[in-house]
C-alpha cells in the first residue's frame, strides 16, 4: 500500500492543506516552511500506531507544539490519509480538562466503488466513558481486527535522518540502548541482526553501489569484535600498500555513512521511508543519481516496492530527468502558516517540454529578499 492522500488540519504551521502523493514525494520550500513538520504529521501516526497518542504527542511537547498557532474554531489537530484509494483512516484530538482528548476517529473501506464505515468515534461506549477516548482504535488488538492492514500499514513507516556522529559512536549521545533509532544509533546493531542470508545480499548490493561511488572502497562487511561483542562495518581500501587497510565506521566519511545508510534503507522495511535532505555530505554527481539508484534497487527488491517521501533542497537531485511534475509538492509560508502547492499548467507543460523541476519548481521556493542578505555581511 501507499499513501495516495493526506489532509492535515491544524497541524503545526499548516492550517488546512489537502494533498495527493504518488510512489516518490519530493518537498520544497524554503528554510522553516515546514518540509520536516509534513514528514512528522506521518511519522506521527507511526508513532500512535506503536506507543499510543499520548507518549507520541508528549515526545513532541505537548498539545501546545504540534497544534496550528492560528487555530480557529474548530481547533482540534487533524490528521486523515488515504491508502491506495482503498482505505481511509481520519485522526482528530484536542486537550480537554489539560488532558489529550480523541474528538473524531474512522475508518473507510471502499470497494467496487461501494464506501463501507468501519469505525466511527466517539461511539456510544465512548460517549459512556469518556476515558476510553485518551487511547486511539490502533492501538487496541480487539478493536482494530477489521481495520489491521491500517495499523500494520502506520507502523512500517520508517523516518530516516542520519547523524553520521552518533552512528560512529552511539555512546555519545546516551548510554541507553536505542531501538529503530531513526539517526543512526543503533545503525550497526540493526544490519548485524538481520537475518545472515539476507543481510549479506543486501551488503552485497549496497558495496556494488559503493564501489562506484567511493573510490578506493571495496569489501563491504559487518562482523563481531571478539574483545568487546559489538558489532562493526568493515570496508576495506586500496591502496600502494602490498596488503589493503580495513577500516570500521568510525573512519568512515559522513558521506560514506549517509550513502550507506541511504542504501540500506531501501531495503530494510515495507511502508513508507521518509529521508530529511539526503543530498547532505554527497557530491553533487551522486546526488544527481539518487532517485535512480533508490528506482533500481527498490525493484530488487523481494517484497512491494516502497513508498519514499523526500525533503531537498537539492538542485541537482530535482534535475533528473525522470521527476515528473505531479511528484513534487511546494511548501510556501505565509501569514496564515504553509500552503502546499501542486505544479500549475505552465509548469507542467514546461517539463513536458524537457525542463526539469530543478529549473521551473525550484526557484520558486527562493526567498524573495535573498539578495539583500549580502548588505548585512561585514566587508
Amino acid at each position: 500500500m501507499i499513501i495516495t492522500k493526506m489532509q492535515l488540519q491544524n497541524w503545526k504551521n499548516f492550517g488546512d492543506v489537502n494533498v495527493s502523493c504518488g510512489k516518490r514525494v519530493f518537498l520544497i520550500g524554503p528554510n522553516a516552511s515546514g518540509k520536516s513538520n509534513f514528514l512528522d504529521a506521518i511519522r506521527f501516526l507511526h508513532d500512535v500506531s506503536q506507543d499510543g497518542i499520548k507518549k507520541a504527542v508528549e515526545t513532541r511537547g505537548g498539545i501546545k507544539s504540534v497544534r496550528y498557532l492560528c487555530a480557529r474554531k474548530p481547533s482540534s489537530v487533524g490528521i486523515v490519509i488515504h491508502l491506495d484509494d482503498i482505505w481511509e483512516y481520519g485522526l482528530y484530538f484536542t486537550s480537554y480538562k489539560e488532558n489529550l482528548r480523541i474528538t473524531k476517529e474512522y475508518v473507510n473501506f471502499t470497494e467496487n466503488g461501494k464506501t463501507i464505515n468501519i469505525l466511527d468515534r466517539p461511539s456510544d461506549e465512548d460517549k459512556q466513558d469518556e476515558l476510553r477516548l485518551t487511547q486511539t482504535a490502533l492501538q487496541q488488538v480487539n478493536v482494530n481486527k477489521k481495520f489491521r492492514d491500517v495499523a500494520e500499514f502506520l507502523s512500517s513507516i520508517q523516518y530516516r535522518h542520519i547523524l553520521p556522529q552518533l552512528v560512529r559512536d552511539p555512546k555519545s549521545f546516551s548510554p541507553i540502548p536505542s531501538n529503530n533509532d531513526p539517526y543512526g544509533r543503533d545503525l550497526v546493531s540493526q544490519i548485524w541482526n538481520t537475518p545472515i542470508n539476507t543481510r549479506d545480499a543486501r551488503l552485497k548490493k549496497i558495496n556494488e553501489a559503493l564501489v562506484i561511488a567511493v573510490p578506493q572502497l571495496s569489501n563491504l562487511s559487518v562482523d563481531q569484535d571478539k574483545s568487546t561483542g559489538l558489532p562493526h562495518l568493515r570496508v576495506r581500501y586500496d591502496h600502494w600498500r602490498p596488503h589493503a587497510g580495513y577500516q570500521n565506521e568510525d573512519a568512515f566519511s559522513d558521506g560514506t555513512l549517509r550513502l550507506l545508510t541511504l542504501l540500506w534503507s531501501i531495503f530494510d522495511a515495507n511502508g513508507p521511508l521518509l529521508l530529511e535532505e539526503p543530498e547532505l555530505s554527497l557530491h553533487e554527481e551522486l546526488v544527481r543519481q539518487l532517485p535512480i539508484i533508490f528506482t533500481r534497487l527498490d525493484r530488487t527488491r523481494k517484497k512491494a516496492a516502497r513508498q519514499i517521501f523526500i525533503t531537498t533542497h537539492s538542485e541537482a537531485l530535482l534535475s533528473v530527468p525522470g521527476i515528473g511534475a505531479n511528484e513534487v509538492l511546494r511548501l510556501q509560508p505565509d501569514n496564515e502558516g504553509t500552503k502546499i502547492f501542486m505544479p500549475d499548467k505552465e509548469d507542467i507543460m514546461l517539463m513536458e517540454e524537457g525542463l526539469s523541476a530543478a529549473e521551473v519548481l525550484l526557484p520558486k521556493t527562493r526567498p524573495p529578499l535573498i539578495d539583500q542578505l549580502s548588505f548585512f555581511m561585514p566587508l
